[in-house]
């Protein structure tokens, strides 16, 4: 008898790669432990305890759902891990250990399983999950002061730089490119250190879990808009920089938009991904009354991948132009004479 071939089909993120889910998340893992670290250093034991929160919340939640739907586990794939870390990264550090357990819920149950789970999402997880939790406005604007700035501001709260940027206020002078780089200063857990966030990204890029193509698109988008725009009181060079540093950029750019399953999987469609987080992240900070803009914007543009992908999808080997016109021709044709059919 003839062997047979048999096949393993699964659902994304499916690489050509000797890899699996499993051992993708780890890297994602992996990477966000710099961050972290300056995030412990900076605000303290409580961030360690809602990172704990968080990922025990998720991993409850997915396993919970799944057994009482009777689906198979799917908790050792680490993807609820890396939602919860994730979702840590975009809380304050001074949040309730309540506020990650209902972000985990709104995050695994309705934005992840309720859809199929992992691969059929359409937007990411711990971004709709932050999303959600702003209906807790007062407890997700309220930014920690970091040890660095203990002695200098006399408060246990303090705005972020992003905040004094688009206020129209001056950047108070312990606000510089070295803080901003090293991360001593106030905003969400896993955004605040640019150095940090590089290094993860950096891995990323070198274990080849993400490429260029979102990243540079999107923070290129970025930096271009506000360097032909800038802003009154800033040389443009300066403003450039300083929003490409501040907010969730950084972390936006490089952990959450590159999410396989809810991004473009076309080479071209990658790019205007990227191009198109970064022109509303422009448009929500200078027009929207919320100056951090990158959590809409990617989340805006995850609704949109799928058209991307149908925009920019690659025609067959070997059919031309010619063939691509004639066969759009005879489904047109197709579908008038049905209409006309379904008429009679």
């Amino acid at each position: 008898m003839e062997e047979k071939t048999v096949f393993t089909v699964s659902s994304n993120p499916l690489i050509r790669a000797k890899r699996d889910t499993t051992s993708i998340m780890l890297d994602v893992i992996i990477a966000l432990i710099p961050a972290l670290a300056v995030a412990v250093w900076q605000f303290g034991f409580n961030v360690l305890m809602l990172l704990c929160v968080s990922v025990a919340s998720c991993v409850f939640f997915e396993w919970g759902y799944r057994k009482m739907m009777k689906k198979h586990a799917s908790v050792g794939d680490l993807s609820a891990v890396v939602t919860g870390v994730l979702l840590t990264c975009v809380l304050p550090p001074s949040a309730p250990l309540w506020i990650p357990v209902i972000g985990s819920f709104f995050a695994i149950v309705v934005v992840k399983q309720l859809y199929g789970g992992i691969g059929m999402n359409f937007l990411n997880p711990a971004l709709a999950g932050r999303a959600f939790l702003f209906s807790y406005s007062a407890i997700m604007t309220a930014w920690a002061v970091p040890a660095a700035l203990k002695g200098v501001v006399d408060a246990t709260t303090m705005a972020t730089p992003l905040s004094y940027l688009y206020a129209g206020a001056p950047l108070p002078s312990y606000f510089n490119y070295q803080t901003l780089f090293l991360g001593t200063i106030p905003g969400s857990i896993g955004e605040v250190s640019v150095i940090a966030l590089l290094i993860g990204a950096a891995y990323l890029l070198i274990r080849g879990v993400i490429t260029w193509r979102i990243p540079t698109s999107f923070l290129g988008t970025v930096a271009v808009l506000c360097l032909l725009f800038g802003y009154e009181g800033y040389g443009n060079v300066e403003w450039m920089l300083y929003n490409l540093m501040t907010g969730g950029l950084i972390i936006g750019a490089f952990f959450m938009a590159t999410d396989y399953s809810t991004s473009p999987v076309t080479l071209r469609g990658q790019i205007v991904f990227g191009i198109g987080c970064g022109a509303l992240t422009v448009l929500i900070r200078y027009f929207g009354s919320y100056a951090e803009g990158v959590s809409y914007a990617i989340l805006i543009m995850n609704i949109c991948a799928w058209f991307i992908d149908k925009l920019t999808r690659p025609r067959r080997f070997g059919e031309t132009a010619e063939d691509a016109k004639a066969k759009k021709a005879a489904a047109k044709a197709e579908k008038k004479k049905a209409k006309e059919a379904a008429a009679l």
